[in-house]
């Protein structure tokens, strides 16, 4: 098994352990838009604790990336994927932060 698909299994077990719902192809895709940063054990983590973290979520994912315009509704739902995933969770993957992220906001289908 590829170095790639090892990480999409480790993605859908936890969406899976953790009852997200999260479709394969999905996660495959989010995982693709992230390229080489989900082989680095830190860059391929969130840490909900980490405020200039949450900020790059939101600039970079949610902003940049989905094309969504900056307001508090954004920091909400961060909140609220990070809190859906566990807030003891110390190993909330990027990849499923932001497919349920993109999820949320009706864009599944930039992933597909």
């Amino acid at each position: 098994m590829s170095k790639f698909n090892e990480c999409v299994e480790l993605y859908k077990s936890q969406s899976e352990e953790l009852g997200l719902g999260l479709d394969e192809a999905l996660l495959t895709g989010v995982a693709k838009g992230l390229g080489p940063s989900i082989y680095n054990a830190d860059s391929s983590k969130v840490s909900g604790s980490d405020s200039k973290e949450l900020e790059t979520v939101k600039n970079n994912f949610l902003i940049k990336k989905l094309g969504l315009a900056d307001s508090p509704a954004l920091d909400e739902a961060i909140a609220e994927v990070l809190a859906k995933m566990g807030s003891s969770n110390k190993n909330k993957q990027r990849a499923v932060v932001y497919a349920l992220l993109a999820k949320k906001f009706g864009k599944e289908s930039m992933f597909l």
